[in-house]
């Protein structure tokens, strides 16, 4: 009510100025005017608070503006009516311009229900698409495309619908990634574990007959169980950007030599070489353990995939920034395992175990520290199986503390 008032004696106050300067009216026409307006404000103000007190009992948006339509026009309409009134007008004049008001009255009301069932018809799917997300249908959306607060509310709503879906979404990856963690877990575990029990029954029963033989794969699994709680630990760590991260300046292609090295063993046991592939200096500022720990789980995936008497290549270059490639000359990653190469406990072969195949962890951990590094990592275009990752380089870095992120791209550089 308080704007009301407001509004009614601007607008008043503004229409007697205009008077006065138009007009130049006599004392007389004051009065007249005066009055006119006083009539007119103190109905004006008595409809707008009945219409107020009755606003919350319409049942349809379409009722309540078509009465604030016909209660506008007859505000008009009565105000020309009572200026025509106070004319000396002819008795069939003034019964034209009461025809006339009368016409517009109704003129108004037929834009007011026009209006108001646009409107209404937009706040009707808005009730729809909100129930159909209160049930559950977190697909629905509103269609509705407009500037005012209508449009507002339904981009509210078909935002909040959005996310709530993909909430749902993610609640669904995260539960079926917890399966796949607890599946991938006792599977690893298992196998081992199973192959300890078994050494120590045979030597606690006395039919070993190589006890010494017994301890070294006992030894063996219990090295497979230690490397397995070791990765499960560093990627829970990465998840949880708690790296603690030791930077210096370091040659991208030295470290490289070093993973080399260490997995030298492993080709011969495996019948398959390695190479080494230099172009040019590449320096970067890393943390040289956790650098050479992606080195090393990219070179132990390619050993697991390339055929015997294949060769395993390490390029290192520094074209458009530190790169380092790791190409076998097996299979390939298939088409449908790319996007989800970089995942936890994802193998290419769901049958193979962890000393055929792996945990599932080399490509995550190596996404997680070389994102670490504020770096990027990929799978590119075979042939064989290829993974590469970049660097900045050293003078490229700043002093902030790097964050995991925890995304995969979903398109590759080159």
């Amino acid at each position: 009510m308080k704007l009301l008032a407001a509004l009614i004696v601007t607008i008043g106050v503004g229409a007697l100025l205009v008077a006065e300067a138009a007009m130049q009216p006599s004392s007389q026409d004051r009065i007249v005017l005066y009055s006119i307006y006083g009539s007119l404000a103190v109905v004006t103000a008595l409809a707008g608070w009945l219409l107020a007190r009755l606003a919350g009992r319409f049942t349809s948006v379409t009722a309540a503006l078509q009465v604030v339509g016909v209660a506008a026009v007859l505000v008009a309409g009565a105000s020309v009516a009572v200026a025509a009134g106070s004319m000396f007008l002819s008795s069939h004049d003034l019964r034209l311009v009461y025809v006339s008001l009368a016409l517009g009255t109704g003129l108004g009301l037929a834009l007011a229900i026009t209006v108001a069932r646009s409107m209404t018809g937009d706040l009707r799917r808005l009730e729809a698409t909100a129930n159909a997300v209160a049930q559950g249908d977190l697909s629905a959306r509103t269609g509705i495309s407009r500037r005012d607060e209508i449009g507002t509310v339904a981009t509210a709503v078909d935002s909040m619908a959005g996310s709530l879906d993909a909430a749902r979404r993610d609640r669904a990856a995260a539960d079926a990634s917890r399966r796949l963690l607890l599946a991938a877990v006792g599977h690893d575990l298992r196998t081992p574990l199973t192959s300890i029990r078994a050494a120590l029954e045979a030597i606690q029963d006395g039919v070993a007959t190589d006890p010494d033989r017994y301890l070294r794969t006992m030894h063996t699994d219990l090295d497979q169980l230690s490397a397995l709680v070791d990765d499960i630990f560093l990627m829970a760590r990465i998840e949880a950007s708690d790296l603690s991260l030791d930077p210096v300046a370091v040659d991208l292609a030295e470290l490289a030599d070093d993973a080399v090295a260490s997995v030298t063993p492993l080709a011969l046991q495996q019948d398959v070489g390695l190479e080494m592939n230099r172009h040019e200096a590449a320096q970067v500022q890393a943390d040289p353990v956790a650098l050479g720990r992606v080195i090393r789980n990219l070179l132990d995936n390619a050993l697991r995939h390339s055929p015997p008497g294949g060769v395993v290549t390490v390029v290192v270059d520094d074209g458009n920034g530190p790169t380092l490639t790791v190409i076998d000359q097996g299979p390939g990653f298939p088409p449908e395992f790319r996007d989800i190469a970089f995942d936890e406990f994802s193998r290419s072969d769901s049958a193979r175990d962890r000393v055929t195949g792996g945990a599932g962890l080399g490509l995550a951990i190596a996404r997680g520290l070389v994102l670490a590094h504020r770096g990027e990592i990929w799978i590119p275009e075979g042939p064989g199986g290829r993974v590469r990752f970049r660097l900045p380089a050293a003078d490229e870095v700043s002093a902030e503390p790097p964050e995991t992120a925890r995304t995969v791209p979903t398109s590759y550089p080159g």
